[in-house]
């Protein structure tokens, strides 16, 4: 019995959150702030069904992705024969589901690492500190900053929301967003999450203010206690420093009692996976295309 697929709508959200919380992984992907930024670039469907989400995008093509929920405790053979008795892919599978398909249904099922789709984890108390020589960059960058600009900073209500879309704004007349569709996209995606700053419940991020102009800023997201994911990060690179002081000074002043930050993919582009780096993560976060072949 095929999973009934409908329209994400913002209806369904607590549910999802419901299933959400009891994953044992938590890929920034399968976020509800992140399924709603994206939802007119991707079109995604979901349907509630055997104790679980199961989730798919339809644009440009219908994908399935992996399902959300208590992973762990269900029985696979039966679920996965029962709703997809062909073979079927599913595409950025977090690790912990993928190997524990590979474990129980061994050979039906064939998984492969995507490291375009690896989510870079970080020790916020180590960002907020940048010790040592492998921070000896970032940390110049930061103190040049806070030596150049009296700035301040405040955290994002929605008193100043259409000040942070100005500054995305003049960040996007910057970059030519309407010339590069992936640009473009993500300027909607941070409009749609903006616009509906109250209805989304688990968001707060934080800015920085020099001469009365926002001029970089944040948006996150809490998962749990330990853990948050930092969706959107802007700042003009006029102010030298400005991407090093929003990281160190958010963190600091908004998330210190927080252990762990997902900053997200980096989709296959050279330079973004060396900047992720280049903050020395903990860890990687894989995701896996799986191949259930019954």
């Amino acid at each position: 019995m095929y999973p009934d697929f409908l329209p994400l709508d913002l209806a369904g959200r607590q549910k999802y959150l419901g299933l959400w919380k009891t994953c044992p992984q938590h890929a920034s992907d399968y976020s509800y702030v992140n399924l709603y930024a994206w939802n007119a670039e991707r079109g995604y469907e979901w349907a509630f069904t055997e104790g679980l989400c199961w989730l798919r995008t339809t644009i440009p093509e219908k994908v399935l992705w992996a399902p959300t929920g208590p992973w762990f405790d269900l029985d696979w053979p039966y679920i996965l024969e029962r709703a997809f008795p062909e073979r079927t892919i599913f595409e950025r599978v977090p690790g912990k589901l993928a190997l524990h398909l590979k474990e129980e249904l061994n050979e039906k099922v064939l998984i492969q690492e995507d490291p375009s789709e690896g989510e870079y984890i970080y020790s916020i108390p180590e960002m907020i500190e940048l010790p040592g020589k492998k921070f000896h960059k970032k940390k110049n960058l930061l103190n040049q900053f806070l030596r150049e600009y009296e700035h301040s900073y405040i955290e994002i209500t929605p008193g100043i929301i259409e000040e942070i879309l100005r500054i995305q704004h003049d960040w996007c007349l910057w970059k030519n967003c309407d010339g590069s569709s992936g640009l473009k996209a993500e300027n909607q995606a941070i409009a749609r999450v903006l616009g509906s700053w109250k209805s989304l419940g688990r968001l707060f991020g934080g800015a920085l203010i020099v001469k009365d102009r926002i001029i970089a800023y944040t948006i996150a997201e809490e998962v749990d206690p330990e853990n948050i994911i930092i969706h959107f990060e802007k700042g003009l690179t006029e102010y030298k420093g400005a991407y090093q002081a929003i990281n160190q000074i958010f963190l600091e002043k908004s998330c210190s009692s927080f252990k762990w930050v997902n900053r997200e993919q980096d989709m296959g582009n050279e330079n973004l996976r060396r900047a992720k780096l280049s903050y020395n993560p903990i860890s990687i976060l894989k995701k896996y295309q799986v191949i259930w072949a019954p």
